[in-house]
């Protein structure tokens, strides 16, 4: 027998209790997506509880049985049976809310927490509420009793920092209840129906029975067989003349979609994981046959307007086609609800296709001027999605567009913005690469809107004019436009990543870190009117680049529209940096150490306003960021004002070894890549891996003082060795203090990529296909006979989510055993070499 009523994690948590996951249960691995997913309903929730308290959102079942321990005396003991993940992920987003109010200085508030639904503070032992499987449970328990290792790199510590990370970006100084109503959506607002097992009741073969499901279905799936089930006679002829033709034009994926689309022009809270439930409740109010069959052909109509999304190429419209082309390829699916309603209103008659083609334009402008002034993805979704109602029934959508993309804080760069970024933000940072290399790729149509570029677009890539690397004498030439009292190194990385030292180039390996004067005859000679410009000037330092830069703005005026000026923000702007910078230092481990210059790298900015936010403003974690070496700033100071204690002893109580001399254990650092994908920052990793120049005399780049010079020591011995003795490559280039060594294989769409990783020991060869699958699907048919012809077994990974897909062979290996290191540099050159010899044969 069992029981079962609807409640509230409070409910659930409050009281003598303690829920302990059965050993038989997996561990905690609760990933990023999942994390996300949890958080953004929290977030929706929350703003749902500052419009009307009773607001709910159901997140599932837990079930429970009792524990053979459970007794009348003391903590009541269950065993957790279902649910044991959604109960841990919220139970440490208590915990990261909890230690944020702490130091914060709610300590009351903290303590609330901690009593109500973390710890039974007030019994012996003070035991934990919840008691996750053995495995877990000591970095658990670090993590709600606040120990030092709280925060490490298993899944536990990265759910918590996750949280920690996303409270302190989301945390707004001047509004004192946002972190009441986060509670309140925590442990009031998220539904659960708690089903609990009589003590008779095996827990072990309930758990089975609970996850014997098999395959389950879609979202579309059960939508198809609610829509069928309905329409009774009917369902046969329907379902040939309608649904059969839909499904031949959209897969099971573009289906679901459809169905979100749909749900979201009507709401825009609706999540695409409650399509279903959400479209259940919305047919259910119609009562007849022929409603319902109505609603199908509508569904239908709606699927051609999704597959003219999907592919531009059926749109008869010549201008239509070519903006819903730049929005495909633009990579983002955040914009079909909006373009749904574009074309929606326009198959319905309430728009013509000039208003069509203006609403498409102010949307690609839109996704372009926010690139421009690095603000990519800025609350992007919930933006778009509200843009949706904004002009459903308007007269005029395009007007109704560009104003409510004008108003309140939505990040349409105005003119006089985009000219200020031009000279000004790193663009070579900002947004996803492909997104960079389209505005790069649109500016050089613009200049020659007549010609066809004979290069493949596919094959460019993002070149920097100024080298990223200052060599001796590109460093001279720089010099010689600056004055005689400039900082060299500073004005470089000022001015080096800016969008006027950007253009596109087929051989961005050849020009690499030539000196202007060489660079000028290969961009003269070039195929894109834009290198051609460029080869006009004759030296090319900070004037040239900042003259470029706002030639490129003046036509991204010229080509986007901006927004409605007169349509003033009705809302200020926050500190977006300071949020942004917060939530990059919550994803620092225990144990672990950063440096100022790879916050800035993901953050967007420099290293020295980065250090100025971080003095002035109470950030978690701050002190796990010191200078490049691994020393502590002598300007550090506490945010709070009574604090003395010094933080290298902080640190050390974290895990965190110092050498003699206070360097901090280069093994222990963790750089802007890892980082970047812990915050959940939208930001190139190919732009993250590019490593600023090692300073005048520094000897370093943010790897860790001796780490970063003995990765440079290796790749030379690489390299050395790949020039005596590799057949197949011709060119062994100039290596980096860095992770990473590219090496060209003689064809564009591949390059190989030797990296080491001295955390986890290894050695690795790559060799990456950056952007067709095509290529990769015809690799993969072959790949026995290519690994045959190789010598080796591969690693095939598609990559989904990206462009890009890679072939990798690893083995392990120290860098920093000097015993180790022939054997590696040989491994990889011949690794290298077998990509190289084997692998263009099959292109």
């Amino acid at each position: 027998m069992v029981h079962a009523e609807n409640g509230t994690l409070a409910g659930v948590l409050e009281g003598k209790k303690q829920y302990q996951v059965p050993l038989y249960q997996r561990v905690y691995s609760w990933g990023k997506k999942q994390l996300e997913q949890m958080w953004s309903d929290v977030i929706e929730l929350e703003r749902s509880i500052a419009r009307d308290p009773k607001s709910s959102h159901f997140i599932g079942s837990l079930v429970l049985a009792s524990s053979p321990d459970f007794g009348a005396i003391g903590v009541n003991k269950f065993l957790v049976v279902d649910g044991q993940q959604r109960l841990t992920t919220l139970t440490l987003l208590l915990a990261a809310l909890r230690d944020h109010l702490v130091d914060t200085g709610d300590h009351e508030g903290a303590h609330g927490i901690d009593a109500q639904y973390l710890i039974n503070v007030f019994d012996r032992g003070k035991p934990l509420k919840v008691l996750p499987t053995q495995a877990d449970r000591e970095s658990y328990m670090a993590v709600l009793n606040r120990a030092p290792q709280a925060g490490g790199e298993d899944a536990i510590g990265e759910a918590y920092r996750y949280f920690r990370s996303r409270i302190a970006a989301a945390d707004d100084p001047d509004d004192p209840h946002d972190l009441e109503l986060l509670e309140a959506a925590v442990v009031g607002g998220l539904a659960l129906v708690v089903v609990t097992a009589e003590p008779s009741d095996n827990a072990h073969r309930i758990f089975e029975s609970l996850n014997n499901t098999g395959l389950r279905l879609t979202q579309s799936d059960l939508l198809k067989n609610y829509l069928f089930m309905r329409l009774g006679d009917r369902a046969e002829a329907v379902y040939d003349n309608i649904w059969l033709p839909l499904e031949r034009s959209l897969d099971s994926e573009s289906l679901e979609l459809l169905f979100w689309l749909d749900l979201a022009q009507r709401d825009e809270r609706a999540k695409q994981s409650d399509t279903y439930i959400g479209q259940q409740k919305r047919l259910e109010a119609l009562e007849t046959v022929e409603d319902i069959e109505a609603e199908v052909i509508r569904f239908a109509e709606l699927g051609e307007v999704l597959a003219t999304i999907l592919e531009p190429k059926r749109e008869s419209n010549r201008e239509i086609r070519a903006r819903l082309t730049r929005i495909k390829a633009w990579g983002s699916t955040t914009a079909y609800p909006i373009v749904m309603q574009i074309l929606s209103s326009r198959a319905s008659g309430l728009a013509g296709d000039d208003e069509a083609v203006r609403a498409l334009t102010y949307l690609e402008s839109y996704f372009v001027r926010r690139v421009v002034i690095g603000r990519a993805t800025a609350n992007l979704n919930r933006t778009l999605l509200q843009a949706v109602g904004a002009i459903n029934g308007s007269d005029r959508i395009d007007l109704a567009l560009r104003e409510f993309l004008s108003r309140g804080r939505k990040y349409f760069a105005t003119d006089q913005q985009i000219r200020e970024a031009a000279l000004a933000v790193p663009f070579y940072w900002q947004g996803r690469g492909p997104q960079k290399k389209l505005i790069l790729q649109w500016l050089e149509e613009a200049y020659r809107p007549k010609e066809i570029i004979e290069l493949d677009p596919a094959r460019l890539t993002i070149e920097h004019v100024l080298p990223q690397t200052l060599s001796e004498p590109v460093r001279e030439a720089f010099a010689l436009g600056l004055d005689p009292d400039a900082n060299v190194d500073y004005e470089h990385e000022r001015i080096v990543h800016t969008i006027g030292n950007l253009t596109l180039s087929g051989y961005n390996s050849e020009l690499s870190n030539r000196p202007f004067a060489e660079k000028r005859r290969m961009l003269e000679a070039s195929g894109l009117a834009m290198n051609r410009r460029i080869a006009v000037e004759g030296a090319w330092g900070v004037r040239q680049i900042e003259q470029r830069g706002s030639e490129l703005a003046e036509k991204i005026v010229e080509l986007w529209p901006g927004p409605d000026e007169s349509a003033a923000p009705s809302e200020p702007e926050p500190s977006q940096l300071r949020s942004q910078i917060a939530a990059i230092l919550a994803e620092i481990p225990a144990g672990r150490w950063t440096s100022y210059g790879d916050v800035a790298i993901v953050a967007g900015t420099w290293a020295q306003p980065l250090a100025a936010i971080i003095a002035r403003s109470p950030l978690v974690n701050a002190w796990r960021v010191l200078q490049a070496g691994g020393t502590i700033s002598s300007g550090f100071r506490w945010s709070e004002p009574n604090r003395v204690d010094d933080p290298r002893d902080v640190l050390a109580d974290e895990g965190l070894r110092f050498d003699a001399e206070g360097h901090a254990d280069p093994d222990q650092f963790i750089g802007a890549e890892e980082l970047a994908e812990a915050a959940g920052l939208d930001v190139d990793p190919e732009v993250i891996a590019v490593r600023r120049a090692r300073r005048k005399g520094g000897g370093n780049n943010g790897n860790g003082g001796s780490l970063g010079d003995a990765k440079l020591a290796f790749f030379e011995r690489v390299r050395d060795y790949g020039r005596a003795n590799a057949t197949s490559i011709g060119s062994w280039r100039q290596p980096r203090p860095h992770y990473e060594y590219e090496v060209a294989v003689g064809d564009s769409r591949g390059v190989v990529s030797l990296q080491v990783q001295t955390q986890k020991r290894t050695v690795t060869a790559l060799f990456w296909i950056h952007d067709d699958k095509d290529l990769y699907s015809r690799l993969h048919e072959r790949r026995v006979e290519i690994e045959i012809e190789l010598g080796f077994t591969l690693e095939w990974d598609e990559n989904p989510s990206r462009k890009a897909t890679k072939l990798v062979a690893s083995r392990p290996g120290n860098i920093l055993d000097e015993q180790e290191v022939p054997d590696l540099v040989e491994w990889l050159v011949r690794t290298a070499d077998a990509f190289a010899r084997v692998l263009p044969k099959y292109f």
